[in-house]
């Protein structure tokens, strides 16, 4: 799987190309900021970019309006956003547009080499990750009634779960229960929020779609 690294701080860049490279991924570029990373991406066609929120020149949100603008243009490649913080808006505002082949990760959760290979590929592959704790931040903030409102507080850890990217057998490893509750819940929750069984392809994904509205 080929990736692009795009991280400001040097120290951090190469040790991700260092640990990507170690772990089966072809680094194709890596950079420190995201001027000229669309024309990048559409020479080396990378399957995901790994990109830094904050970036050069106002380290505020130019890794959000790069992947923005990659989703829009390059929607065959995936994009994992990592954070030092928890900006839960900013993974709303990129999955708006297609919640597939996304993922945003907090850099604390790098420590396990696994795990971020893990969410490489499974973004490389159509799949989406979220954090945890950026999960845990949208569970938190106030909504407006919605169809997510009427889950149970069981189908709601059973939709977080998905959020985060979690597979069936995942979520039932996790929650100690056996696959066939899971698919219970998880049909459960597909049929509350209005996802219809010929759209069974899309339907995580427009799940966690749902999930992130804010």
């Amino acid at each position: 799987m080929r990736v692009i690294v795009v991280e400001d701080s040097m120290l951090l860049r190469e040790g991700l190309v260092r640990v990507l490279n170690g772990t089966g991924f072809t680094v194709l570029a890596s950079t420190g900021q995201t001027l000229g990373l669309l024309s990048l991406v559409r020479q080396q066609r990378p399957d995901v970019v790994v990109l830094d929120i904050r970036l050069p020149p106002t380290y505020t949100d130019e890794g959000v309006r790069a992947a923005v603008e990659l989703r829009r243009h390059c929607t065959e490649v995936g994009v994992l956003l990592l954070s030092q913080y928890t900006e839960a808006g900013s993974a709303v505002r990129v999955m708006a547009q297609n919640a597939g082949g996304f993922g945003y990760l907090l850099k604390e959760s790098l420590a396990e080499i696994g795990d971020l290979a893990e969410a490489i590929r499974r973004i490389g592959t159509g799949g989406s990750v979220i954090d945890p704790k950026v999960v845990a931040c949208l569970l938190n903030q106030n909504r407006a009634t919605a169809p997510v409102d009427t889950l149970t507080h069981r189908e709601h850890e059973v939709l977080a779960l998905i959020a985060e990217g979690r597979s069936n057998e995942a979520i039932a490893r996790h929650l100690t229960v056996s696959g066939k509750t899971v698919e219970t819940h998880v049909r459960n929750v597909f049929s509350k929020l209005g996802l219809e069984s010929n759209i069974a392809d899309h339907r995580r994904v427009m799940a966690v779609l749902t999930y992130l509205r804010v």
